[in-house]
């Protein structure tokens, strides 16, 4: 008794939501084209960042080959980006990394999954805003500090900021109130903002390679060491005399290919952003279409954009004398142009503006589809009558306002690190298991679906899954490596989410071991062992039979791709400090605490299976119809009726 209970629970953990593909089916208003997810990616992803990371990267970590850590990061990006293109192009529904892990590994890990990338929207939404207050604040001679410090200061160092950001909450306030207005004018304004900010890089970028010289690729640091320090600058550099260290080697690579990787995994974060695109999925004409393109053109966009402005800026000036936390005013300073600092600070707030909008714009779409599926409370899925997720917008625009008003956010940014590589690396799993699924969805598959059946631990039992009724699938090493069959069956596709579970226990292993194990010889023993333990398994899964399923777009060079692209984030993740992952941890216990004692027990999934024993007569009528949506879930085609609506 005992032991079913315990089984039945694990159900109702890793039960799977059924999508209905039906494209036109949505609550929401669809209103948005290509063009719009392109410049939403771009505002997004390419934000202040672009005006700060490149000119402290250069300096510490990479020198020149700065360009060549935005390349590493950029391709270790476009990995995740590329399972993320696939799901948007099978599931044209709101909910992103949230949906995509809840159709596929089940109820428990898309919660998760949902759960911390609202922590990762909540912060990056009040950081930006408060960023965004501070680089206004600046432009206006600190006013707003020097008042908010004489008269609201807070003396709680180490809990609440120094003072309250008043204008920050402003700000937060102004976008929600956009953005329940209406998707297509927030799209509107997020084009105009993203069209300046590309326009003012695009100026920069130019001027540096006109007033650039390669010379500054090609340092010796001898001759640096003992030259007199002069310049004709307007900058009087005589005083700044670099260190052997800050010099590294000299040339293009001064601190060895170990500093180029360095960067690129602090260059990796420049390119979040990219996702918002995934939660429009109900609210974009064309999804299947429009959401692969949206997600790869912003990539590629704002890749251009890091590669254009960090070699101009490491042209313009030596790496050893750029500034930290303003490297391009004070690069044009060096160059005489000192007037292109205005460009600067207009670039700079239009860029905050955009990334805002895109932290704030997915928020509530993760919010209202948890809610719609009853894991969070339903009154946060009421939409209004301009088809916007009203109530879910305004709830998401005061929790980042009461952040952004109280709390110094320095040390929660790190949180929002492990929300997004967390979805990131579920999404390439969910990206590798289900490709090897077969199109007829088989017993086991269906039963795990819709929970009709209480005997799941009989089912997938290897013998007991064959390919037709009566034909049965031997298990082997044999067939393993080398199957029969051309298309997938229940035996390759139970095969290959063993492996990819393997999988993924061995690469958290190894990025445990990777960052704490050091050089230790019996470190070096045991990953070798799990690296070839990983090749293993990944060739095991490259041997199965893939889905032959047309799509508008699929993930290219399975299963490396996916795989490789899993062993990055969680490798970063397991870079974080011991204090993000205690916050980390009370955030997930809130989690599980509203999860056991609401979600679990109004989950909509969950109350048709328990509908189910009270329909028994219409029980195979309605198996057949989940069956049906099950099945254009895992092998949803380009509709015949796709159009080209003129978005490009």
């Amino acid at each position: 008794m005992a032991l079913q209970c315990l089984l039945g629970f694990g159900k109702q953990l890793l039960r799977v939501k059924v999508v209905d593909c039906n494209s036109e089916d949505s609550r929401l208003s669809r209103c948005l084209n290509t063009f719009d997810l392109v410049a939403l990616g771009v505002g997004s992803t390419l934000g202040a960042g672009v005006y700060v990371l490149a000119g402290a990267v250069a300096r510490e970590n990479s020198g020149p080959a700065i360009v060549l850590s935005f390349l590493i990061a950029a391709l270790a990006s476009v990995m995740a980006g590329l399972c993320y293109a696939e799901f948007g192009a099978r599931v044209p529904k709101t909910g992103s990394a949230y949906l995509y892990s809840y159709v596929t590994v089940g109820e428990l890990w898309a919660f998760i999954t949902g759960w911390n990338l609202i922590l990762s929207y909540i912060i990056g939404t009040s950081s930006v805003a408060r960023a965004w207050s501070a680089t206004f604040d600046e432009l206006v001679g600190k006013r707003i500090e020097m008042f908010s410090r004489e008269y609201m200061y807070m003396n709680a160092p180490g809990v609440l900021a120094e003072y309250p950001d008043v204008f920050a909450v402003f700000i937060i306030i102004t976008l929600t109130g956009l953005l329940a207005f209406g998707v297509k004018e927030s799209a509107i304004v997020n084009k105009v903002f993203t069209c300046i900010n590309v326009l003012v890089l695009l100026f920069m970028v130019i001027s540096g390679l006109v007033k650039g010289t390669i010379k500054n690729w090609q340092i010796d640091p001898e001759e640096i060491l003992h030259a007199n320090h002069t310049s004709d600058s307007s900058l009087n550099l005589t005083d700044i005399l670099p260190t052997k260290e800050s010099l590294g080697v000299g040339g293009f690579m001064p601190f060895g290919f170990s500093g180029v990787l360095s960067g690129a995994a602090t260059c990796f974060y420049a390119f979040v952003g990219f996702d918002c695109i995934a939660t429009t999925g109900e609210e974009v004409k064309n999804p299947q279409r429009a959401i692969p393109i949206g997600i790869v053109s912003s990539l590629l966009i704002c890749f251009v954009a890091y590669f254009g402005v960090s070699a101009a800026l490491t042209l313009m000036m030596p790496y050893y004398l750029l500034d930290n936390n303003s490297p391009l005013p004070v690069a044009f300073n060096y160059v005489g142009w000192g007037g292109a600092k205005y460009a600067v600070a207009v670039g700079s707030l239009c860029a905050l503006s955009t990334s805002l909008l895109g932290s704030m714009f997915p928020l509530p779409r993760i919010i209202f589809a948890m809610a719609r599926d009853g894991l969070l409370f339903s009154f946060l899925a009421r939409v209004s009558e301009r088809k916007s997720p009203i109530t879910s917008t305004v709830t998401a625009g005061v929790m980042s306002a009461i952040m952004a008003f109280l709390f110094d956010l320095k040390d929660l940014v790190d949180l929002m690190s492990i929300g997004t590589l967390l979805a990131y690396t579920l999404v390439a799993a969910c990206v590798l298991v289900l490709r090897y699924q077969p199109e007829q969805p088989s017993q086991v598959y269906e039963m795990a679906s819709t929970l009709e059946e209480g005997e799941l631990s009989d089912s997938i039992s290897v013998p007991s899954m064959g390919i037709l009724p009566g034909v049965e699938e031997r298990f082997s090493f044999k067939t393993l490596l080398f199957p029969d069959n051309n298309e997938p069956s229940a035996h390759s596709g139970f095969a290959v989410n063993i492996c990819a579970s393997l999988l993924g226990t061995l690469i958290l292993a190894f990025s445990v071991l990777a960052v704490q194990g050091g050089t230790a010889s019996w470190n070096i023993v045991i990953l070798s062992v799990i690296f070839m333990a990983c090749l293993f398994l990944t060739f095991t899964i490259g041997r199965q039979p893939q889905s032959k399923t047309k799509l508008s777009f699929k993930v290219p060079l399975l299963p490396f791709l996916p795989v490789i692209s899993m062993f990055v984030n969680v490798y970063l993740m397991m870079q974080l400090d011991r204090g993000t992952w205690i916050r980390f941890s009370i955030w997930m216990a809130i989690g599980f605490v509203i999860y056991f004692c609401y979600g679990i027990h109004h989950s909509a999934e969950g109350s048709i299976a328990r509908s189910s024993p009270e329909t028994e007569m219409e029980g195979d009528h309605d198996s057949e119809a989940r069956s049906t949506e099950k099945e254009a879930f895992l092998h949803y085609g380009i509709d015949a009726r796709e159009e080209d609506d003129g978005d490009l």
